[in-house]
């Protein structure tokens, strides 16, 4: 009579492994809480980085790409150095410029508060003589009041970038806002919302090229900002040095503000790889975490091991009963690990008011890392257990 060969459905196999798991609860929720840390590590630092990304890109859609400025550098005490008169007209003249305005930093000329503060309490303001088409080219917006005009540029009338405003305690226009600059008694038309790409405007008072002619401003502008057209940016920067300065383009400094705010995206792709990789040893500490459990679950189920066997299981079974365990445990912690991290991108997102976003990819790969580090963990744990001979294993029980 020949041998039945012994069976093992794939309905009996999973109840079989979930058996092993709740058996030793504590071991099991310490090994899925490890493999979770790593998956949820790695889930919300691309998340975040994703959410952080997306909310800088559409900063710079918002605040436009075109804007270039050119100015001559600065001499050793951080002051802008003049353009030719010319340089404003010749910049509008080339190729692929649409808007351009000239500005003049006032060395020399503070602004304060009152006339009762001592003149070295300047506070890090600085006082700028400026077109009306300066709003307009920016791209900027009015926190409160109106900008300058042709008629009010001709008077003593300033508009306070952000930081200028702040820093002289004003936040509200009426009639009887005035500040004292350069001397004199200057009343307040408006306050601008921060310019992300002008930094040098926001903490700037800015009054009209006329009235600044009472301070000396001779018409040479220190720095010019203009709009190129969107397909011609890179072209037309290229042109701009020579126009200010035939004789000496080199030492004209052209510059695209909008690549502070991309290169920040470089900076977040290196420090995102670092915390992938804590993210990936948090991982592999986890799966570790699974074939400790899975080999001491060897040892203290040699009886029931050795039973099984002589039962009629074969080698295979036990295997695969260990290695669906080490599944179970990684999947369990892999889709804990990502409903952990989804949750921390959600919340660090919405504090700082990005719109939140997890890629699916960073899902599916956690997940496909956390099931080939289960599978790698439970192989030697799963081979284990198979090799034990059935005498053996029953000695224990």
């Amino acid at each position: 009579m020949s041998a039945v060969e012994s069976r093992l459905r794939p309905g009996d196999l999973l109840p079989l492994a979930v058996v092993g798991l709740r058996s030793r609860r504590l071991r099991t929720a310490l090994s899925t809480l490890g493999v979770a840390l790593g998956i949820a590590a790695i889930v919300a630092v691309l998340g975040i980085t994703r959410s952080s990304q997306s909310e800088l890109l559409a900063r710079v859609d918002r605040l436009g790409t075109n804007l270039l400025t050119v100015a001559t550098g600065a001499d050793r005490g951080g002051t802008e150095v003049p353009l030719p008169t010319t340089a404003a007209t010749s910049v509008a003249r080339t190729e692929g410029v649409t808007r351009v305005t000239a500005t003049a930093e006032l060395p020399g000329v503070a602004v304060f508060r009152t006339d009762r503060v001592p003149a070295g309490r300047t506070g890090g303001l600085e006082v700028r003589a400026t077109d009306p088409s300066l709003l307009t080219t920016l791209d900027g917006r009015l926190a409160a009041g109106a900008f300058l005009t042709g008629a009010t540029a001709r008077y003593p009338v300033v508009v306070l970038g952000h930081q200028a405003a702040a820093g002289l305690g004003i936040d509200r226009i009426d009639p009887a806002t005035r500040i004292w600059l350069g001397g004199r008694w200057f009343t307040v038309a408006g306050i601008l919302r921060p310019l992300e790409l002008a930094p040098e405007i926001n903490r700037a008072a800015l009054i009209g090229a006329p009235a600044a002619s009472a301070f000396g401003y001779t018409g040479h502008p220190t720095r010019l900002y203009l709009r190129a057209d969107t397909d011609r940016v890179d072209a037309t920067s290229t042109l701009l040095a020579r126009a200010v300065s035939p004789e000496n383009p080199e030492a004209v400094d052209v510059t695209r503000p909008s690549d502070v705010l991309e290169s920040r995206l470089l900076i977040a792709g290196s420090t995102t790889t670092l915390l992938i990789g804590l993210g990936a040893v948090a991982l592999l500490v986890g799966g570790i975490g699974i074939a400790n459990v899975l080999v001491i679950s060897v040892l203290e189920r040699r009886g029931e091991i050795g039973l099984r066997r002589a039962l009629g299981a074969t080698r295979p079974h036990i295997a695969a009963q260990f290695l669906l365990e080490a599944l179970l445990l990684s999947v369990l912690g892999g889709l804990t690990g990502v409903l952990l991290g989804t949750l921390i991108t959600f919340t660090a997102a919405t504090t700082r008011g990005w719109h939140p976003e997890t890629p699916t990819t960073a899902i599916t790969a956690a997940l496909a890392a956390a099931v080939l580090i289960g599978a790698l963990a439970g192989l030697y744990p799963a081979t284990r257990a198979a090799r034990l001979p059935p005498t053996e294993a029953l000695r224990t029980v």
